[in-house]
């Protein structure tokens, strides 16, 4: 079985649908909108309601605040956790940032691309893009069941 990451963004509304299935497919996933220690995981707006308004200063301080940091430190445990990741689309520079982190570690790295997305020649550094949740399981390791075991 393949401890998988998803990457994405909190505006894509396929990516439960994503989770789900690999989920069903047997694979363990890191659902980062309910990691397991931050129910409802992390939003800039527990820093500051305002957070749409910030400078830059007020964003680079911001990084360093107990909430931030408490989310930071669940997606990178996530991260160094797992080792598989899927980028799900359409998702914007966090999810970017993680999908090329695991590609720079040489784990296998999916992007699913289930609606027209503009073209991205980059995307030939991953494993693969897929446009349905069929290739997206074919493309990963499949699982492993064992006896007495659950995931």
């Amino acid at each position: 079985m393949a401890r998988i990451y998803v990457a994405s963004s909190w505006r894509n509304a396929c990516q439960p649908e994503v989770v789900a299935a690999l989920r069903a497919a047997g694979h363990e996933v890191y659902d980062f909108r309910n990691p397991k220690d931050n129910p409802g995981g992390f939003h800039w707006a527990d820093v500051d309601e305002n957070w749409q308004d910030w400078e830059p200063a007020e964003y680079i301080r911001n990084l360093t605040h107990p909430i931030a940091e408490k989310g930071f430190k669940a997606d990178l445990d996530a991260m160094l956790w797992a080792d598989a990741c899927v980028l799900v689309l359409p998702c914007g520079r966090s999810a970017h940032t993680e999908a090329g982190w695991f590609a720079g570690k040489g784990l296998k790295t999916i992007v699913y691309m289930p609606e027209k997305q503009e073209p991205e020649l980059m995307y030939k550094l991953f494993d693969g893009v897929v446009d349905n949740l069929e290739d997206l399981l074919r493309s990963l390791p499949s699982p492993v069941f064992l006896p007495g075991k659950q995931s």
